[in-house]
């Protein structure tokens, strides 16, 4: 039985979620809706008349996407492959979400994504040069 890669596992959670998030923002450009609008009416300036959430949920959306699946451009370089910068950009698109109305499951999925790459961390896990491949071990009686 093979070993849970838990940034793969993590990455394919936040690229859900990552989707989630453009769609619900693009919903949100057609009805704009604060999530704690029943607490207070003071964030509605934040959707309309000028959709700013909606486009920093668009934004922080395309941009997690282009990082997970990851864009050329992007596959390889060192912010790819930190485990640190995702653990600091995910609460930061989690919280964008989970303001507007519709983004709330995408800000659980970014959580649940967060504590997976959390995981993966601690345990010393890397994100390779190349998505979507293993670590590559040494064979026994080769020198590394």
């Amino acid at each position: 039985m093979g070993k849970l890669i838990k940034n793969h596992w993590a990455r394919l959670i936040v690229l859900t979620a990552a989707v989630y998030q453009v769609a619900a923002a693009l919903e949100a450009f057609f009805w704009p809706k604060i999530f704690w609008d029943f607490l207070t009416k003071t964030l509605d300036p934040a959707v309309k008349p000028v959709p700013v959430l909606q486009i920093i949920n668009l934004l922080m959306g395309i941009g997690m996407f282009a990082l997970e699946w990851p864009l050329s451009f992007l596959a390889g370089t060192t912010f790819h492959r930190s485990l640190e910068a995702r653990l600091a950009i995910l609460p930061l698109a989690a919280l964008s979400a989970v303001l507007i109305y519709q983004g709330t499951n995408p800000a659980l999925y970014y959580l649940t994504g967060s504590v997976v790459y959390f995981w993966a961390y601690s345990e010393g896990e890397i994100v390779c040069a190349k998505p979507w491949t293993l670590p590559q071990r040494g064979r026994p009686g080769t020198r590394a």
